[in-house]
């Protein structure tokens, strides 16, 4: 029997790169490079999806620049809202499952708990607006889906949150950090192993068609970005004590003004996650405890 064929966009970021070794046991995992699957060329997908014919496509690839976005809207929405409707097309041509991923920044903050998925969505920004209108894309579309909306987002490859810190802390005497966004910093491997979990529940895309929607997918509690880099601060001096770290010093969102504007509160509501699959991220502390060998803490 031939092992089904699951196509990966974005296997260089910090979730694909994670799905690629989570998902090698459902399948043939098939990853091809920007060169041959470039989602800022949306028009030339359909004839390499139909090529390779998978049973699954399963799209964590995104413009993830958020404040460049601002000034290239256009490729923004390209990659993050167009050519996802073309994999949507695409996999519901084939009958193929389709799995996509969006972020918090869908919502403005100002809701001030959780966010569960039928909020209303109000994105701040170009790239929360083009993972918006991906959503809805891929919603019309139809087929057997699941969009799974995360953040804060960290792992052992490419650059995120603790390996600036980490790197600030050994170059700087003091470092100042936002205090007033909040969120939830979520292991980008543990994402990975979820969707594993999930998909491996499927014996083909169509019995997906019933659960078909939209998922929050993020660690547990909440911590604001100061206090996250404290806590790295703190695993840091911990593990090599007696080295100098940079001081800590919060700041308001004011003092550090971006091309794009931030929510101040962006946590995830997981429990529609947790109702129909019975999964669940430890909390945020926990998260990072597992994930710290990564980045030698």
């Amino acid at each position: 029997m031939n092992r089904p064929r699951i196509l990966l966009t974005g296997a260089s970021g910090q979730v694909g790169w994670e799905l690629r070794r989570t998902l090698l046991p459902l399948g043939e995992v098939i990853a091809p490079g920007r060169e041959e699957f470039d989602l800022s060329k949306p028009e030339r997908l359909a004839e390499t999806v139909r090529r390779i014919r998978p049973q699954w496509i399963v799209n964590p690839a995104a413009y993830t620049a958020v404040d460049r976005a601002e000034s290239e809207p256009a490729l923004c929405d390209t990659v993050n809202a167009v050519a996802p409707a073309e994999l949507a097309r695409a996999a519901r041509a084939l009958g193929a499952g389709f799995i996509h991923f969006s972020t918090d920044y869908v919502f403005n903050g100002d809701k001030r708990a959780p966010y569960r998925e039928d909020d209303a969505p109000m994105p701040l920004n170009q790239y929360g607006a083009s993972k918006l209108e991906g959503e809805r894309a891929i919603a019309a579309i139809g087929g057997a889906w699941l969009i799974f909306r995360t953040g804060w987002v960290y792992g052992g490859h490419g650059d995120n949150f603790v390996r600036t810190v980490q790197r600030l802390l050994l170059q700087r005497e003091s470092l100042s950090i936002v205090d007033d966004q909040i969120g939830a910093p979520t292991w980008a491997r543990a994402v990975a192993e979820v969707v594993a979990i999930i998909m491996g529940r499927y014996a083909a895309p169509e019995a997906l068609l019933p659960d078909s929607g939209i998922y929050h997918l993020s660690a547990g509690g909440s911590t604001s970005w100061f206090a996250f880099a404290e806590h790295i601060r703190e695993r840091m001096a911990a593990a090599h004590p007696g080295r100098p770290l940079a001081r800590l010093i919060p700041i308001p969102s004011v003092q550090y003004p971006t091309p794009a504007t931030r929510s101040h509160y962006s946590v995830l509501d997981n429990s529609k996650l947790r109702e129909r699959f019975g999964l669940a991220l430890p909390d945020w502390k926990e998260c990072f405890a597992l994930a710290a060998p990564e980045f030698g803490l």
